[in-house]
C-alpha cells in the first residue's frame, strides 16, 4: 500500500466537520444542568433551544417539534410504538407496514410485536411498490388500530430516494401515520417535513459532520405524539427523559447550520465525481453491476457488485490497498452479512455488494486512487489461482 490512506464510507459516518468540533469544545467549559433555574442552567437551555431551531430548519420544521435524542436508532424506538396520544387522549396504531429495505433500527419494528409487523416490498430498482403498499393498507383492519407506515427517504446502502410525497398522500388516504428516515437524505437533498406530507422525521448528527451519540425525532405537529420510550425526569417536553446531552446538542446544531447551506450546489459537484469515478469503473470491468444505477439517487453513493468477488474479499482487499470502503449498512458491530437490500431487490444476496459513499472532502486525486484500487481488484479476482 502506498500513500495515505482515503475514507469513502461517508454513508457509515461522516468525518467531524471543525464547525461541529468547536462547537462541541465550547460546551465543554460551560457548568450546570439545563434543567436548573439559576444562570449556569438557563445558559445550557438557551444553547439546546438554539440548537433545537437549528436542526428543526434542516427540515423546515418547528423548533418545538424536534426531540433530542441519543441517535437515530433511539428516535426509531421511539415513534414506532402500538401507543401514541393525541393530546391527553390514548390514540391506538394497529400495525406497522415498513419498506423491505429499511435500516434495521426500523425494520425491527421498535416496540410493535412481531405480529404486528408487515413487510412492502420493493421493485428490482429498490423502490417502494406503490400498488402492494395500496393493497396492504386497504385491507389493513382499522378495528386493530391506525395503520403505521415507515419508508426512508434515502436508501442507506443504495442511495435509491423514495417517492415519499407519493406515499403520504397514500397513508393520508387511509388515515394512517408515516414516519420517514431521513438520515441520508439530510444535508444531500432538500428536505421540508411539510413537502414530504409526513407525520414524523428521523435524524442522526454522525451523517452530516456532527459527533456520534445524539439524534433527533421531528414531528410535523405537537399534538400526537408516542408514548416516552424513556421516562424519568419528563425532559424535551416529557417526550425523552434524562438530562441532554449538550456537548453532541451543540455539534449537531453546528453540523446541521452547515448541512443546510447550499445543498444543491455542494451536491451536484459531489455527483460529478461519483459520475466520474463509476464511469472508470465500468471502464475497467464491464460487468461490474451498479445497483439503481436506472433511477433516482443521492449523488454520493456506489452501491456495486462484481460478479466473482465476494463483498467480504473485496472490502479486505480495498482496505488493503488504503481505501475505506463499506459492504452495504455499518449497523451491526462490523460484521458482515447478507445485504436485506439485495434480497429485497431480488438479487441473490449470498455474493453480495460494496457500498463507496463519498462527501464534500473527497477529492479527484481520491477519484483517480480508488478507480486505480477496483481495476486492480476487478483484474485480480480473474487471475489463475485467484479464486472469489
Amino acid at each position: 500500500m502506498s500513500g495515505s490512506r482515503i475514507y469513502m464510507d461517508w454513508n457509515a459516518t461522516a468525518p467531524l466537520l471543525p464547525e461541529a468540533r468547536e462547537a462541541c469544545l465550547s460546551t465543554l467549559d460551560l457548568v450546570g444542568n439545563p434543567s436548573s433555574v439559576h444562570g449556569e442552567g438557563r445558559a445550557l437551555r438557551t444553547l439546546i433551544e438554539n440548537a433545537r431551531r437549528d436542526v428543526a430548519a434542516l427540515c423546515g420544521a418547528k423548533a418545538a417539534s424536534v426531540t433530542f435524542t441519543s441517535g437515530a436508532t433511539e428516535a426509531a424506538n421511539l415513534v414506532l410504538t402500538p401507543d401514541f396520544r393525541m393530546g391527553r387522549t390514548p390514540l391506538k396504531i394497529g400495525r406497522l407496514y415498513a419498506s423491505s429495505i429499511e435500516h434495521p433500527a426500523v425494520r425491527e419494528g421498535g416496540r410493535f410485536a412481531r405480529e404486528a409487523l408487515s413487510e412492502i416490498p420493493v421493485t428490482s430498482n429498490g423502490v417502494v411498490e406503490i400498488s402492494a403498499l395500496q393493497d396492504l393498507l386497504a385491507a389493513h383492519d382499522r378495528q386493530l388500530g391506525l395503520p403505521m407506515v415507515a419508508v426512508m427517504l434515502v436508501n442507506n446502502e443504495t442511495g435509491i430516494i423514495q417517492p415519499v410525497a407519493e406515499i403520504a398522500e397514500i397513508v393520508r388516504a387511509h388515515g394512517g401515520i408515516l414516519v420517514v428516515d431521513a438520515v441520508q437524505a439530510a444535508g444531500r437533498v432538500p428536505i421540508s417535513i411539510e413537502d414530504l406530507g409526513c407525520d414524523f422525521l428521523i435524524l442522526s448528527s454522525h451523517k452530516i459532520g456532527g459527533p456520534k451519540g445524539v439524534g433527533a425525532l421531528v414531528a410535523r405537529g405537537e399534538v400526537m405524539m408516542p408514548v416516552p420510550l424513556i421516562r424519568g425526569g419528563g425532559q424535551e417536553k416529557g417526550h425523552r427523559s434524562g438530562t441532554e446531552n449538550t456537548v453532541a446538542i451543540a455539534g449537531f446544531a453546528a453540523a446541521a447550520r452547515k448541512a443546510s447551506e447550499g445543498v444543491g450546489q455542494r451536491m451536484s459537484a459531489i455527483a460529478a465525481l461519483r459520475d466520474r469515478l463509476e464511469a472508470e469503473m465500468l471502464a475497467a470491468a464491464h460487468d461490474v453491476v451498479i445497483h439503481g444505477r436506472d433511477v433516482s439517487r443521492v449523488g454520493n453513493t456506489i452501491f456495486f457488485t462484481l460478479p466473482g468477488l465476494k463483498a467480504e474479499t473485496g472490502q479486505i482487499a480495498f482496505d488493503l490497498e488504503g481505501v475505506a470502503l463499506s459492504a452495504g449498512s455499518a449497523c451491526s458491530s462490523g460484521k458482515v452479512g447478507q445485504s436485506h437490500v439485495l434480497t429485497a431487490m431480488g438479487y441473490d444476496p449470498r455474493q453480495g455488494a460494496l457500498r463507496i459513499s463519498i462527501g464534500e472532502a473527497t477529492t479527484q486525486a481520491d477519484i483517480e486512487r480508488c478507480a486505480a484500487v477496483f481495476a486492480k481488484v476487478a483484474a485480480r479476482r480473474r487471475a489463475p489461482g485467484q479464486a472469489a
